[in-house]
């Protein structure tokens, strides 16, 4: 959506960005009476963190099968209040978002099941600490059982910010056949719901970082390296 980033207080005259603090609320006195002044710009991205905390904490001490519900819900919440774009700019996407996608998954993956293994369990605990580290388990350690929910989250991922590129930018031939590629490929593995190689769901990832690269950071390369990724699925 556009929105106006620049906000001024009608309590006090403060003036501020909504894109640096996501929040109407006058940060110097508090006031919520403010209005939104400056041009519109496309804004999709809240300032939401994803914090599991608690969960972490309550990991050690619970069986990981009562926590999925929360777990799963508390990433979906999250994962609604983000976005790509920010006042205007292309963001990468980025760790957490990737996480908490796949975390989403797990969760109700491992809730399903009537006997996970340890190696599962390891699975979906070290993918709750990813959301500390940023690091997800790699493609290997993935469980056969819990391949879907590296599938779903990189389709997932990567239609949405393949969307939200277009809002930002007028693709270019090259640029254009790659978003389209990428979109075709993400709905491939939605339709197997997930269920393909992890090594084949990174790769996708890859090849939307690489859009990135290509439309924020001027690289020239960056088209050609995305079409290698694609090109190895």
């Amino acid at each position: 959506m556009e929105i106006r980033g620049r906000r001024e207080c009608k309590a006090c005259g403060n003036r501020w960005s909504y894109f640096d603090t996501g929040s109407v609320t006058c940060p110097a006195c508090g006031s919520l009476r403010s209005v939104g002044t400056g041009d519109r710009e496309q804004h999709t991205d809240g300032h939401a963190e994803l914090d599991l905390t608690e969960l972490l904490v309550a990991v050690d001490d619970q069986p990981l099968g009562a926590l999925t519900d929360e777990l799963a819900e508390t990433c979906r919440s999250y994962l609604a209040t983000r976005g790509f774009v920010r006042g205007g700019e292309l963001r990468a996407l980025d760790d957490a978002y990737l996480v908490a996608a796949e975390l989403r998954h797990a969760a109700d993956i491992y809730g399903r099941l009537r006997e996970p293994t340890d190696p599962e369990r390891l699975y979906v605990v070290s993918l709750l600490r990813a959301s500390d580290t940023g690091q997800r388990p790699p493609a290997a350690e993935v469980p056969d059982r819990f391949r879907p929910a590296r599938g779903l989250a990189a389709a997932d991922a990567v239609l949405r910010y393949r969307t939200e590129v277009t809002t930002v930018v007028d693709p270019d031939a090259e640029l254009g056949s790659l978003l389209s590629s990428l979109r075709d490929r993400g709905k491939r593995v939605e339709a197997l719901q997930g269920d393909v190689p992890a090594t084949e769901a990174d790769a996708l990832v890859a090849a939307a970082r690489e859009v990135w690269r290509a439309v924020a950071a001027d690289d020239d390369e960056a088209v050609a390296r995305a079409r290698e990724e694609l090109a190895e699925l």
